[in-house]
């Protein structure tokens, strides 16, 4: 897994970084191996990352499922486990895939796609 960082950004900052990974490619070097997700304002950080996700991130990181294991392991109802599966995956903390299940069928396994994440976040 690369490393995983959630920070304030710019729009500019992130075309900066883009040319950035652009010349090292052009250059034959390798790129950095992590995963950045700016936001603009900190605030947005602060909506995604509750308490409870935060909670659910560490417990998927323990332990991958089904949606429905983990609202039981966590003790919440499984909708809102759900909906907080969906944003901490559209945000790119989480990832749904299917798995197949020998003689048992499928279900959507959740699992982290970064052992951690570190949080950089500039207030002005």
């Amino acid at each position: 897994m690369s490393d995983l960082i959630i920070k304030t950004a710019t729009e500019e900052d992130f075309f900066k970084r883009g040319r950035k990974i652009a010349r090292l490619a052009d250059q034959g070097k390798s790129l950095p191996e992590e995963h950045v997700i700016s936001f603009e304002d900190p605030a947005e950080v602060l909506r995604l990352l509750t308490v409870a996700r935060i909670t659910l991130f560490r417990s998927v990181k323990a332990q991958p499922g089904s949606i429905t294991a983990i609202s039981e392991r966590l003790h919440r109802d499984r909708s809102a486990v759900k909906r907080d599966v969906d944003e901490l995956a559209k945000a790119g903390l989480l990832q749904v895939a299917p798995k197949v299940l020998p003689g048992h069928g499928k279900m959507k396994e959740v699992s982290v796609t970064a052992a951690s994440f570190r949080l950089e976040a500039l207030v002005g």
